[in-house]
């Protein structure tokens, strides 16, 4: 597969990778899936169901992997917000302890999604500014992506 992807025009960088994955709110289902589900291709071949934001940083090693012990922490605190965000229908915790990744990812329907969007993604910029304050953790961003079971 991967041999087939890096043979196709306009693909420039292919990389695996193995991480631990938590879920910490199982997927919500039994809600209405519209008949034709959005793309992002012309080709309407890339449908998604789902958009989800990733709350990401890099963490040291340092101290027994302290700062990991502490955003995870953080993250057990702001569980309950998260969970309480409108239509929010899984959230995820994601580490590689290879590449020193902490990742949280918030997922929801993609007709909802956009309301979640206009309340700049309520408690993010709280829980990130919380994280900031971590010592030992860096490079924190955040990113917006499609998902779709396959």
């Amino acid at each position: 597969f991967l041999k087939e992807l890096a043979e196709i025009d306009g693909i420039t960088v292919i990389e695996t990778q193995s991480y631990t994955l938590t879920e910490i709110l199982p997927i919500q289902t039994g809600g209405a899936v519209p008949e034709k589900l959005p793309t992002v291709d012309e080709a309407g071949k890339v449908s998604f169901s789902c958009i989800a934001r990733e709350w990401r940083c890099k963490f040291s090693e340092d101290a027994g992997k302290l700062a990991l012990t502490q955003a995870q922490e953080l993250l057990e605190k702001y569980e309950s917000q998260i969970k309480a965000v409108a239509h929010v229908s899984q959230v995820q915790r994601i580490v590689c302890g290879g590449c020193q990744d902490f990742k949280v990812i918030i997922s929801a329907p993609a007709a909802a999604f956009p309301d979640w969007g206009a309340k700049k993604f309520e408690p993010e910029e709280a829980f990130l500014k919380e994280l900031a304050e971590i010592g030992g953790i860096t490079s924190i961003d955040t990113q917006t992506y499609t998902l779709t079971e396959m």
